[in-house]
């Protein structure tokens, strides 16, 4: 948000004609940057295939689909957040089990896990393709 109001300022500035810099909050910026300097291509995703179907319930599995998708269908034992609400309602994770963040294509759930990782969470992990591809590719019979 306070990024948000200093390009406002910047752009209402240069209207004006008096130039000035948005900056980041330097805060956000160190935290990022020691996001980026740990992770690695590929880190923090898992496809379908590489979990075995009885390791599903060492999982803390969290649907981040809106509702109405979520009651249609979802992998068993899914908890529904949407994806929108998990940053408020982050202190009903566990810190202590690994999370398997998933949405229909593996988007939202990148951004959760980014926001999450930047709070402290080392446990998340994406569904690679999200529900869709886990569907696809046989569901908890993929790792099988």
């Amino acid at each position: 948000m306070k990024y948000v109001i200093h390009v406002l300022l910047a752009a209402l500035l240069s209207i004006a004609g008096i130039t000035a810099h948005a900056e980041a909050d330097p805060a956000v910026s160190d935290a990022l940057q020691e996001y980026f300097d740990f992770v690695d291509y590929g880190a923090g995703q898992i496809t379908a295939e590489q979990i075995p179907a009885e390791d599903y319930g060492k999982f803390y599995i969290l649907d981040l689909r809106d509702a109405d998708q979520f009651a249609k269908n979802h992998i068993p034992d899914a908890i529904n957040i949407e994806w929108r609400q998990v940053f408020a309602r982050r202190d009903e994770l566990p810190r202590d089990k690994p999370i398997l963040a998933y949405c229909n294509t593996g988007s939202f759930a990148a951004q959760v896990a980014l926001a999450l990782r930047l709070d402290g969470f080392d446990n998340v992990k994406i569904l690679y393709g999200g529900f869709d591809r886990w569907k696809t590719s046989g569901g908890m019979k993929a790792g099988q």
